[in-house]
């Protein structure tokens, strides 16, 4: 009984670890320490205990935490606002200047001018988004 309340103490400690370091290392140990709990509470010996809990710990390392990981890095890719607009195509509303002109990218209108500043984009062309700085999308006519 003893054992079983060391083991608990244990998961909760490296749970709390984990909670702090996101590594995704020290909550897999955690795991492993209630897997040895688990072996205490149906008998196993203080030997049962340690393979249990050693053998959880590398499993869920070794062969959990490297897919964990891929997948976490995988989302940071995808762009969200207006960062995801870049690369879009838009219909320019009234004429894109240095000064003013209007898109409407995706159903949506934006403030728009032009990437090269010396050149003009008349009403009705279609552009491609390059660049948005803050609500104003930098664009370059079509071909």
């Amino acid at each position: 009984m003893v054992l079983l309340v060391i083991w608990l103490i244990a998961a909760a400690a490296l749970g709390a670890a984990e909670m702090l370091t996101t590594t995704l290392a020290l909550g897999l140990v955690a795991v492993g320490a209630l897997a040895a709990a688990l072996a205490e509470a149906v008998g196993g010996g203080p030997v049962a205990q340690v393979v249990v809990f050693v053998a959880v710990s590398l499993a869920g390392i070794v062969l959990i935490r490297p897919v964990a990981l891929r997948r976490l890095q995988r989302r940071s890719t995808f762009r969200t606002g207006a960062a995801a607009l870049v690369g879009q195509t838009g219909y320019v509303l009234a004429d894109v200047t240095p000064h003013d002109g209007r898109i409407r990218i995706g159903g949506e209108e934006w403030s728009a001018r032009p990437y090269d500043e010396m050149s003009v984009i008349p009403a009705g062309s279609t552009v491609d988004v390059l660049q948005i700085k803050g609500a104003t999308a930098l664009v370059h006519q079509r071909e």
